[in-house]
């Protein structure tokens, strides 16, 4: 007999992390002869995990797929809840994820944080595999682990799909540590919300962002009129260390972070636009 769910859990390059995440998915009070555990890895092809998750549900054996990533820890009884919501006429849900942060989280933690107030997020997430072939699974174009979930969950409700929540299946989903000013390397996710946007041009502002980052804007664009007129650079300066203190406020104020949020708050607006406008010449969208 075919299992009642298949986990699909996409890796790349991390086996202490996927080890600890399979030694969760074993210990589910699901009994064991009910899910089977689909192991992608992309630690050579380097597709990404739209491409790793396809891969995945397209081996199913169940006619229901549970995702989620390799470096979360389901609860004992996420796969036992998680079907449990699945009454006639559901097709997806979507589970709670618990991210725990310091009390005086850095800047990184506590963006990374928001994660646990998302709508729809493939680290704990079901869908049944007929739904995942009509709608053509995850787009693979996103090549980055950024807005595939959201683009699965605004094609499921463009498809007229019924999802829930169960807020009773858990994934907890440590933050991971991070090298020193990783935002500025985050900034390139930004590019795949050009292609969210071109292809959900409505839901992106009802669900996502409702307005372009216009202070990103005005940071670059009084940077370089400060060439021409260097009161410009004055403005530059002002909105720079507000976008600082506003990263600063609630957060870690050691030396190293205070240091970091300096430095970063300098580079993250002009690399944003940078990657924004790469995303609308890419995606040939009108994002900005």
């Amino acid at each position: 007999m075919n299992p009642a769910v298949s986990v699909v859990v996409p890796t790349c390059g991390r086996p202490e992390l996927l080890r600890r995440c399979i030694a969760a998915l074993e210990a589910q009070t699901l009994a064991e002869s009910e899910f089977e555990i689909i192991v992608v890895d992309d630690t050579h092809s380097r597709l990404g995990p739209a491409s790793a998750r396809n891969r995945g549900w397209r081996r199913a054996k169940s006619d229901l797929i549970a995702f989620t990533d390799d470096d979360t820890v389901p609860d004992a009884r996420w796969l036992e809840r998680g079907l449990a919501a699945f009454r006639p006429g559901v097709d997806a849900v979507c589970g709670r994820i618990v991210m725990p942060i310091p009390p005086t989280p850095t800047d990184y933690e506590r963006n990374e944080s928001g994660l646990q107030r998302a709508e729809f997020v493939t680290a704990n997430c079901f869908v049944r595999k007929e739904i995942l072939e009509r709608v053509g699974g995850f787009d693979e174009n996103f090549r980055l682990p950024w807005r595939e979930d959201s683009d699965l969950q605004f094609r499921l409700l463009k498809a007229g799909c019924a999802i829930v929540r169960a807020d009773d299946a858990v994934v907890v989903h440590p933050v991971r540590p991070a090298p020193w000013g990783v935002s500025v390397k985050q900034q390139k996710k930004v590019m795949f919300d050009a292609l969210l946007f071109r292809k959900h041009p409505e839901l992106y502002r009802s669900r996502i962002r409702r307005a372009p980052r216009w202070d990103y804007y005005l940071v670059v664009g009084s940077f370089l009129l400060g060439f021409a007129w260097p009161w410009a650079f004055a403005l530059w300066a002002l909105l720079t260390a507000r976008f600082c203190v506003h990263r600063l406020r609630g957060t870690s104020k050691s030396p190293r972070h205070i240091a970091e949020m300096v430095v970063t708050s300098i580079l993250i607006p002009p690399l944003s636009v940078f990657w924004r406008l790469v995303g609308a010449l890419k995606f040939r969208t009108a994002f900005i």
